[in-house]
């Protein structure tokens, strides 16, 4: 059975996706080193999302969570399951992960990063998810306790409360996200030591780039969220129809995008926020890798808020956004064409020596 088993559950927008892309890629070394990446990244989301019952799950889900820890506790080394989703599941539900690892050592890993970076990101993968709801109201709801949502699923010291608790101080992991700046392989080492990967074991390549959305860019994905009413509800019609081809191919690849964050106005509010996290995770009995103060906002500079911007800026950035999605169609239809093209060709090649085979033949008779 595993010896041990690292739970990395979040929270999101703390540089999982380059920490996953690390230990995926280098899955094969890992494993003969005794380290299971037990299934696939997918099959890891899946499970994830069976074991928070969310409405998005797939109907005929293949990989629920019992069928994954089982998995992992067949492997007799260790184990890593990484997925940011899972920070968000409820105090029960992760009662019930942990418990289903054992009798293997359970370790939770939680990742926290400054307020200042967190609420931008945060408010932007709603969008990004289908939310409508303007920046100044998200950050409104936030001030006033209403969205209870943010503090579950994005900040370390909730989601220690709820799995670290779990299981004993000692392996209970708190991974600082470095500043802006700080080379970028230091995230990685600071989860590598804690799971007991060598430093030379894995090949690392620099975080390919992701993109955040500019204010004029967020705001028009906003707009859009609301005109489409009905249509695309699930999480995966929206992600193949409108992620795929109006974010990730026309508006994250706008490079004049107006950066937007958290105005100046609410920076002794933000400030506070971060003295009280800080305080909280100190007073609680983890492991910390990296430094407290790394939550502290470093660098508040006055940003723009998409609520601010006038309709004239929206519709230019709509326009411009139309225009990149019609070159996008031409090229893909141009490459539809082409394959079509492609296929008819050997098609005919087939057809053509079949028929000359039976003249042949024919021939011969």
């Amino acid at each position: 059975m595993a010896r041990r088993v690292f739970l990395h559950i979040g929270a999101p927008k703390t540089g999982s996706t380059f920490v996953q892309h690390v230990l995926w890629s280098n899955r094969r070394a890992l494993k003969r080193a005794g380290i299971l990446l037990p299934a696939s990244a997918r099959a890891q989301d899946a499970a994830m999302t069976d074991l928070r019952q969310v409405p998005w799950r797939d109907a005929d889900l293949r990989w629920t969570w019992d069928r994954l820890a089982a998995k992992a506790r067949d492997w007799p080394g260790d184990v890593i399951i990484s997925n940011e989703g899972l920070g968000g599941a409820s105090s029960a539900q992760a009662a019930r992960a942990v418990e289903s690892l054992r009798p293997a050592e359970v370790h939770v890993v939680v990742a926290g990063r400054d307020l200042w970076r967190t609420l931008p990101s945060t408010w932007q993968q709603s969008i990004r998810a289908r939310s409508g709801w303007r920046f100044g109201a998200f950050l409104g709801a936030v001030e006033r306790g209403e969205f209870e949502t943010f503090w579950e699923n994005y900040t370390a010291n909730r989601m220690l409360r709820r799995w670290g608790d779990l299981v004993p101080a000692e392996r209970r992991h708190l991974v600082t996200v470095p500043p802006p700046g700080v080379p970028y392989d230091t995230l990685w080492h600071r989860f590598a030591g804690i799971m007991g990967i060598p430093d030379d074991l894995c090949e690392l390549e620099a975080p390919t780039s992701n993109p955040s959305l500019g204010a004029a860019e967020a705001e028009v994905l906003r707009r859009v969220n609301l005109a489409l009413g009905d249509r695309y509800p699930l999480r995966r019609p929206y992600q193949e129809v409108v992620q795929r081809h109006l974010v990730d191919s026309v508006l994250r690849q706008r490079e004049d995008g107006l950066k937007f964050g958290v105005g100046l106005d609410r920076a002794g509010w933000v400030a506070d926020l971060a003295e009280q996290q800080i305080k909280e995770l100190r007073d609680y009995p983890c492991q910390v890798v990296g430094d407290l103060g790394e939550l502290r906002p470093t660098s508040m500079k006055q940003s723009r808020s998409p609520d601010e911007l006038d309709d004239g800026q929206v519709l230019s950035t709509a326009i411009e956004t139309i225009v990149a999605m019609l070159e996008q169609a031409e090229a893909l239809s141009t490459r539809a064409d082409r394959r079509y093209e492609e296929i008819l060709a050997r098609v005919r090649t087939r057809v053509d020596g079949g028929v000359r085979r039976r003249l042949r033949r024919a021939t011969r008779r």
